[in-house]
């Protein structure tokens, strides 16, 4: 056989290990999923003041000076609220509240409970904290943000009054 032949097979041969290469990337292609859009469903700036309104007007009622945070999906603040009356750390704890609850997609009483009744350390999670008050807003089984009320003379009562403030919003959530 001569260095021409030799060369001649060597070069079928990489083309013919090219072509299986290239197929198998092809098939591989083939049948990746489809490549599509998400829809979600978002919290308006609307549906987040009706909320933070029926939220405060709880807690007027009930005699409490408070604090609202209303976070959107991704944890970023949609509306926040200081309260006439309320302590400056009302803003920061509010926040954390919702944070949890949209973190944990539960209210962050529950979560509170879960870390208290652990055997092991809560996880170290920045801006989360166990304080109830942070209650997730849920259109069907999709967390599309969350409220932390602060100020009230117990986290069960701000709880209430974030509770009030999402069912404002009931109808839209279905």
């Amino acid at each position: 056989m001569n260095a021409h032949s030799i060369v001649s097979k060597i070069v079928k041969l990489g083309v013919g290990a090219v072509l299986v290469w290239v197929g198998a990337d092809i098939a591989a292609h083939a049948q990746a999923p489809a490549v599509k859009l998400l829809t979600q469903k978002a919290l308006s700036e609307q549906a987040a003041l009706t909320v933070a309104e029926g939220a405060l007007e709880k807690c007027h009622a009930d005699g409490y000076h408070v604090s609202v945070i209303v976070l959107d999906a991704s944890g970023l603040i949609k509306l926040q609220l200081r309260g006439d009356g309320t302590g400056p750390h009302t803003l920061e704890h509010g926040r954390r509240k919702a944070y949890t609850a949209l973190t944990f997609k539960r209210p962050s009483a529950e979560t509170a409970k879960a870390w208290a009744s652990s055997p092991t350390p809560p996880p170290v999670i920045e801006g989360t904290v166990a304080a109830a008050g942070g209650v997730p807003i849920k259109a069907g089984d999709d967390v599309i943000g969350a409220i932390g009320v602060s100020g009230a003379p117990g986290g069960d009562k701000d709880e209430a009054c974030a509770n009030a403030g999402i069912a404002r919003i009931q109808e839209l959530l279905k």
